[in-house]
Parts: structure tokens; sequence; C-alpha cells
């Protein structure tokens, strides 16, 4: 079973994942935009008895465009975010891909609020596509 690292800017908080994730996906919503920095946010979901962190983190919850409370858990002294939970699937915990600082790590098969994909942004045909 593969086991994948995820780490904050200053290495103080750690996750570890065991498993291949349950979902990829690549987010282009106003909020992951301004949360990463990016033009859009990637994530993969992991169910949480596959999960295990370690460090100190600090929380900031917000409210989707859905309606839906999201979680973001970040390091208190680097600032990154290493995961985050959603309220509507107690069960699952989200890690932005880049916390596995890992190029090989499988592309998203999902992407959602394409509406707010910035058009020079290709995209595969393979994915699904929401807005």
């Amino acid at each position: 079973m593969a086991t994948r690292d995820a780490v904050c800017s200053c290495g103080q908080l750690q996750l570890t994942a065991e498993g291949d994730p349950i979902r990829i996906s690549m987010c282009h919503c106003l909020a992951c935009q301004r949360r990463t920095g990016s033009a859009f946010g990637i994530q993969a979901r992991f169910t949480s008895d596959r999960v295990r962190v370690v460090g100190r983190h600090s929380d900031y919850m917000r409210t989707s465009d859905e309606g839906e409370e999201r979680t973001f858990h970040f390091c208190p002294a680097c600032g990154a975010t290493v995961f985050y939970t959603l309220s509507t699937v107690p069960d699952v915990v989200a890690v932005p891909t880049g916390a596995f600082a890992e190029p090989s790590f499988p592309p998203p098969t999902v992407s959602v609020f394409e509406s707010r994909r910035h058009p020079w942004l290709a995209m595969t045909a393979t994915m699904e596509h929401h807005d």
C-alpha cells in the first residue's frame, strides 16, 4: 500500500496518507484561487482512517459557494495549508497535492467551478467537468 507524506513549508506540520486517494480534483472557485495564490487548487481526498497528522495546526473555517462548511488546517508557523475537512463528508480528509511535493502524483480526474476557470488554462477531455 502506497504511503504519501504531506508537509508544510517549515516542516512542523506533517500528514501521512496511506493508500490511493478516493478522489483527486481541481477546483477553480475564487476561494481556492485566493487560498493557493494560483489559478486553481488541486486536492486529493482520503478516508480519515488512512490519515495521520503530527504537529500543531491552526484552523480557519469558511463556507463554500455551495453552503458547505470547510475547515482548513494550516501550520501556525509558516501558514501553509496541509489539509482540510468538509462538514458534509466528516470521514474524509482533503490534502492539497502540492503539500506532497511529489511530481509523479496522479492527475486530477474531476474539475469543478469551471465557470471561474481562467480561460488560458487548458483542460483534458478525460476529466469530469462541472460548472
